[in-house]
């Protein structure tokens, strides 16, 4: 990728980085069009090129600071500092509406992105989620408190869980192209409540 692209006013790069999460959100990898992505950012396509060489590492670059940023974001709203699980869930969901309102196909091209089966861009997005999903399995599971919970839970496995309920979630709603920030947020909220009267002991349902 061409430095340049970083000395651009933040209008412009993240005019090209909307541009390209909402084009690649569309389409698969190999038939996502440059020109479309151009179109959206209000350049030529010979200007997208020259930040970006080709469409692949535009593709990754745009995983890349999918991925990055909501661990940022996270970290920044201090998302993993609680012990309470569920005060977890609750400060993540803030953080990623956030996200959702600054990016807002960002979702999304995640989904897309991770489901991607192309052999020109599979291998490196399967390396990435290896690492974040390492991360971000253990960076929760070791501040968790299991006298939080009921007795004999096994805690990654409910992890897992949530995990599965909330990709399921979010793919239904990007197949159904009602990514809507406010009703995703109080829908998450209901879930947390949900889940924390099913797995927490009962004196700490509140």
């Amino acid at each position: 990728m061409n430095e340049k692209f970083f000395s651009l006013p933040i209008q412009k790069q993240e005019a090209m980085i909307n541009a390209g999460f909402h084009v690649f959100s569309q389409y698969p990898y190999k038939k996502s069009p440059m020109n479309e992505i151009a179109a959206a950012a209000g350049i030529s396509k010979s200007l997208l090129f020259h930040y970006f060489h080709n469409k692949k590492e535009l593709y990754l670059f745009l995983w890349e600071k999918c991925v990055g940023f909501v661990f940022e974001t996270l970290e920044e709203n201090d998302c993993y500092a609680p012990k309470d699980l569920f005060d977890i869930l609750y400060m993540g969901v803030r953080a990623k509406i956030q996200i959702l309102r600054r990016y807002p196909d960002l979702s999304a091209f995640a989904m897309k992105a991770y489901y991607e089966k192309d052999p020109a861009v599979c291998p490196d997005i399967l390396k990435s989620i290896e690492k974040y999903s390492s991360y971000r399995t253990n960076a929760v599971l070791l501040n968790l408190d299991p006298e939080q919970f009921i007795p004999g839970l096994d805690l990654e496995m409910m992890y897992h869980d949530m995990y599965w309920a909330t990709v399921g979630y979010l793919w239904e709603k990007t197949q159904q192209g009602d990514l809507d920030a406010d009703a995703i947020e109080q829908d998450f909220l209901k879930l947390i409540r949900f889940w924390r009267a099913v797995y927490a002991r009962k004196e700490d349902t509140r």
